[in-house]
């Protein structure tokens, strides 16, 4: 027992030391850790005034960088100071460089250009940024064009000699952006496509516009060009180089090459519609709700294919193509609101959006007309909306009619709006055998294999139960 006593006394006075060096280790941990804190609350205040005293003046606290597979860059240098002589005014002069500049600024804006900064006598601007598109390389030409015959303008206007000159370059492709600014963004663009395009501008000529291959591809469709060999660039090698002569005859004002006429706007849009797509596309990818199993962005995609394909089979116009695929584009947009009067709910969204893009007030008028005469029943007043009803409907007439179908039974099913699914081949029945279509284009297509529908769903129909006898 006396043995085990003293074990006992042994152990407890080991624990009451190890406890005094554990009490002892915490405290000192814990001042350690108040230094640590200190020294470090030391360091931040340290750094941020060594932070303070390299911040440059006017550098963006938040700053963005970004990269930019389709920019157009344009490189303007205009000079004429050389050939002043004391016989001209010169106050009379510098007031004519200013309106020069001043009508450039309103040039850039209005083709949704960026002014980058100007160098100078030379003006650096960019197309496709900050926001990205397929029509920047046309724009920027069309810019480059106009500030041309606005210093043959200015110049005409005024009793001096012809002082000013403006040679150009333009070079489309990828940029690296970095966007600054706290007021007013800035940007800085920065690559290869900067170095070819200021290459082209330095080597042109005073009153030309040259552009490199890359461009020419994307505008020549809408400007006369004429081929101007090979230059030299540095980390390239040669490359094609093409001088612009004008818009193209037939697509200018009295075949002058200077304005656009309506054809060309229409053709613009044509192109910029892959914009505008893109644009309500992905909004109906991520707003639409879950359960529209039909009417979901491949229907949207489908009925602008076919407002297209039967619209030529129609022979309508190149405008009138344009306003049928952007109808197309908006008339399911409206199950964002709401399913429920969708059709109206997509002209409030066309009208928001179509002013941006240039549409004139005509074009939303007869496009929200398009978007209302998809409204069931189809009652189309115009060849238009013939062709609109034909290409919403046109899945009645095509083989996969009963899969689609499906998926709009489920779409209804889900919000309470039909029975079952033999109700539901009843209505399609009585619908589909209702159905026709307004278009020479469409019934060619599509008629025949809609009987061949009729027939398949009557083969689905269950047979009503006998009734019990009494």
């Amino acid at each position: 027992m006396s043995d085990s006593y003293e074990e006992l006394v042994r152990r407890i006075a080991k624990l009451v030391k190890q406890n005094k060096e554990l009490k002892e280790e915490n405290h000192r941990l814990q001042n350690l850790n108040e230094k640590l804190t200190d020294e470090n609350e030391q360091l931040k205040q340290l750094l941020g005034k060594y932070q303070q005293t390299l911040e440059l003046p006017g550098k963006s606290e938040d700053q963005r960088v970004l990269r930019f597979q389709m920019a157009t860059v344009l490189f303007a240098n205009i000079h004429g100071f050389s050939r002043l002589n004391s016989k001209i005014d010169s106050q009379k002069v510098i007031d004519q460089l200013d309106s020069i500049m001043f009508h450039f600024e309103n040039i850039v804006q209005k083709y949704k250009v960026e002014k980058i900064k100007t160098i100078g006598d030379t003006l650096m601007c960019a197309g496709g940024i900050p926001h990205k598109n397929i029509t920047n390389p046309v724009e920027v030409v069309l810019a480059a064009l106009e500030m041309i015959n606005i210093v043959d303008e200015i110049q005409h206007q005024s009793d001096n000699e012809k002082i000013w000159e403006i040679k150009m370059g333009i070079h489309t492709g990828p940029v690296t952006v970095t966007l600054g600014g706290n007021k007013k963004s800035t940007y800085e663009i920065k690559g290869d496509t900067v170095n070819i395009a200021t290459r082209l501008e330095s080597s042109g000529v005073p009153g030309n516009i040259i552009i490199s291959a890359n461009t020419y591809e994307l505008v020549k469709e809408f400007f006369a060009c004429e081929y101007m060999g090979k230059m030299p660039i540095k980390y390239h090698g040669d490359i094609d180089i093409y001088l612009v002569k004008g818009i193209k005859p037939e697509l200018s004002v009295n075949e002058e090459g200077k304005v656009p006429n309506k054809l060309f706007q229409t053709r613009f849009g044509l192109l910029q519609f892959n914009d505008l797509q893109e644009i309500i596309l992905d909004r109906l990818e991520k707003e639409l709700p879950p359960y529209l199993y039909y009417h979901n962005v491949k229907h949207t995609v489908d009925v602008i294919t076919e407002v297209e394909l039967i619209g030529w089979g129609e022979g309508v116009s190149d405008e009138e193509i344009l306003l049928l695929k952007t109808a197309a584009l908006f008339h399911d947009s409206g199950h964002i609101i709401s399913y429920d009067n969708h059709e109206y709910f997509g002209t409030v969204l066309a009208r928001e959006y179509l002013p941006k893009f240039n549409y004139t007030n005509d074009q939303i008028e007869i496009i929200c007309e398009l978007i209302m005469a998809t409204k069931l029943p189809p009652k189309p007043r115009n060849l238009l909306e013939k062709i609109m009803c034909d290409a919403d409907l046109d899945y009645l007439g095509r083989t996969d009619f009963i899969p689609v179908s499906n998926t709009l039974y489920r779409e209804l099913k889900e919000q309470n709006k039909i029975g079952s699914l033999n109700d539901w081949n009843k209505l399609q029945l009585k619908f589909i055998s209702g159905h026709q279509y307004f278009t020479q284009t469409a019934l060619s297509l599509r008629e025949v294999n809609k009987q061949k529908q009729i027939e398949r769903i009557m083969q689905l129909i269950e047979p009503e139960p006998n009734n019990p006898q009494p």
